[in-house]
């Protein structure tokens, strides 16, 4: 059963710890909906907080930002979403009525299925994994399940009773590697579609972490992880990535986009294998060198295919020289047996 908790108790229990896998950022798409006369059901997914349009009207009606449906539905309302990633287990959503107020979404569920590539919507088994819920207007609301769920999945639908608007849907999950049929394939398994997940670094002040391995090369230094100017002699910065599966390494690419007068001199990367639960340290000594350090270019892609080891790994870190920004790290191999 899942339940309600405050914005603060979903800050710690769901967004510092999963991903929201079916946000604009991964790649997470509208691909059914049931109506979106006045507003359009692809603007949940936007990363930015819904934005206030009072006083603007279109020629449907009042501008908002967020998914609204024409009033008088005899039954409900409906979106599908397919996750950004490959697939995802679900542990909680958040549904956010900002700026709805007298014609937000009484009531909302969310559904989830795993379809194949090649499979119909149209036939898919749907699985209640978020319970009937109450809203209320301009708010956020945060639901949660007891653990994860046991089964990943590649479409959630988000069901509002009757109608109305909502402004975000986020969906918090751990995106699950699909692994292609032929074992030789070589994938990107630090990509967060693949199951990649960033856990710490030493610095994230103008950009996060978790940027490193979204999709594409992104629009601006906004979307990668860049550290503070460092003043002491001999430094570093670093970043720990779990890779969606444990992975023989073939070539390494790191990506500097938009990154011109604040691209680290040099870039390292390490690898481990672990099968403990959980992360490594910094300092843990099972780290060895992937990749001896390198020069880097300002606004360009770096790949790296001498690699100094191909023994598989379930981690990398990225360690820049001294400082600076990054907008991608792809960690390119075929799955370990």
């Amino acid at each position: 059963m899942s339940r309600q908790i405050s914005t603060e108790e979903a800050a710690v229990q769901l967004q510092a710890k999963y991903t929201d896998v079916v946000g604009q950022k991964v790649g997470g798409s509208v691909i059914s909906v049931s109506d979106e006369w006045f507003a359009e059901a692809a603007n949940l997914l936007k990363p930015n907080p819904p934005v206030s349009h009072k006083g603007q009207f279109s020629f449907t009606g009042a501008v908002f930002d967020g998914w609204e449906t024409r009033r008088h539905n005899p039954d409900h309302d409906w979106v599908i979403i397919k996750t950004g990633v490959n697939s995802a287990t679900i542990r909680g959503v958040e549904v956010d009525t900002g700026f709805f107020d007298g014609n937000h979404a009484p009531e909302i569920d969310v559904e989830a299925t795993f379809l194949k590539p090649n499979e119909d919507i149209k036939n898919a088994k749907w699985i209640k994994v978020i319970d009937r819920h109450e809203c209320g207007p301009a708010q956020r609301h945060h639901f949660i399940l007891p653990s994860e769920t046991n089964e990943a999945y590649t479409h959630v639908r988000l069901n509002m009773y009757p109608d109305g608007g909502i402004g975000r849907f986020r969906v918090w999950g751990r995106p699950v590697v699909v692994l292609p049929e032929d074992k030789n394939a070589i994938i990107d398994f630090a990509a967060v579609a693949n199951g990649g997940q960033a856990i710490s670094c030493s610095d994230q002040h103008f950009g996060t972490i978790d940027n490193l391995l979204l999709p594409g090369r992104g629009k601006d230094m906004g979307d990668g992880w860049e550290t503070k100017r460092s003043r002491g002699k001999d430094h570093i910065d670093w970043a720990i990535i779990r890779l969606g599966a444990p992975t023989i390494p073939d070539h390494l690419l790191i990506d500097t986009a938009h990154f011109r007068g604040n691209f680290p001199k040099q870039v390292k990367v390490e690898g481990l294998y672990s099968t403990e639960a959980e992360d490594p340290t910094v300092d843990d000594t099972r780290w060895n060198t992937l990749l001896d350090p390198q020069d880097c270019k300002a606004d360009a892609e770096h790949v790296f295919k001498d690699l100094k080891t191909t023994d598989k790994i379930t981690h990398v870190k990225l360690i820049i020289i001294p400082d600076g920004g990054v907008k991608r790290i792809r960690v390119f191999g075929k799955i370990a047996e």
